[in-house]
């Protein structure tokens, strides 16, 4: 039995991942932590000090993440991220400290396996169009922007190309960020924030005479239980630090 603590617990993530740990055979929920919690743990020194913990699923905010992960993998507690936010130099300093101590560590930036595939089509597609963009649509309490997703997304469209704003004319931009934030390979990623969405991403691919698009929804929270559960068991298993659900499925 897998021995999980969820951390962000009493959030609208945390909470669905509580009752997928819960129910899950391979699984035993032994901690619960949030700041805000009356019954449970603040925090995950004092619930690793309480309570036998294999691995900690961590559903926070930006600011606390990068913290609550090197203060698990110098424990050797595994933990698997579903926190975004984390800066390319911090996920950079993790995957060292993971191999350093031997501990495992997975960060996705999306669990749904339908968001994932999306990502890889988008790499695919990307051999065989120059222009390309990305708008992601979340509600209005996510905190970063541009998403996890859309990030990592453009991440592995530019493993295959080193310019997706082929033949573009000069721009100005007469109101400052009206063409996005210019990511990976000059790909302009587009954040929308507004009460109503869960999570969406489109990848736009453009051609001669040609657009193709790319799109995925997520509609209930539930979508990315799957997920979680197969990255729980994946580091379980091993000892690795994996970048992507896309790596394991």
């Amino acid at each position: 039995m897998i021995k999980v603590a969820v951390c962000g617990a009493l959030g609208k993530m945390g909470k669905e991942v509580v009752q997928a740990v819960t129910e899950c055979p391979e699984t035993e929920l032994t901690a619960q932590i949030d700041i805000a919690g009356e019954d449970m743990y603040h925090t995950i020194e004092e619930a690793s000090k309480a309570a036998s913990i294999d691995i900690v699923i961590d559903f926070t905010q930006p600011k606390s993440i990068f913290e609550n992960a090197k203060y698990c993998l110098n424990n050797g507690i595994k933990i698997v991220i579903g926190t975004t936010g984390l800066k390319d130099e911090e996920i950079e300093y993790l995957k060292k400290l993971s191999k350093e101590k031997n501990t495992g560590c997975l960060i996705a930036p999306n669990f749904s396996t339908g968001a994932v595939l999306m990502m890889m089509f988008a790499r695919q597609a990307a051999k065989y169009f120059d222009n390309a963009e990305i708008i992601e649509l979340h509600h209005n309490q996510k905190k970063d922007a541009p998403s996890g997703t859309s990030i990592k997304t453009a991440a592995m469209m530019a493993e295959v190309k080193e310019n997706f704003t082929k033949n573009n004319c000069p721009e100005t931009e007469t109101i400052k960020g009206a063409r996005g934030g210019n990511s990976y390979s000059n790909i302009h990623i587009h954040s929308v924030r507004m009460p109503g969405y869960i999570a969406s991403q489109e990848v736009i691919f453009g051609s001669s005479g040609q657009i193709m698009t790319i799109r995925h929804d997520s509609m209930d929270r539930k979508c990315y239980m799957q997920g979680v559960l197969l990255a729980v068991k994946h580091v379980a298993k091993n000892n690795d630090f994996v970048y992507g659900l896309d790596n394991i499925m």
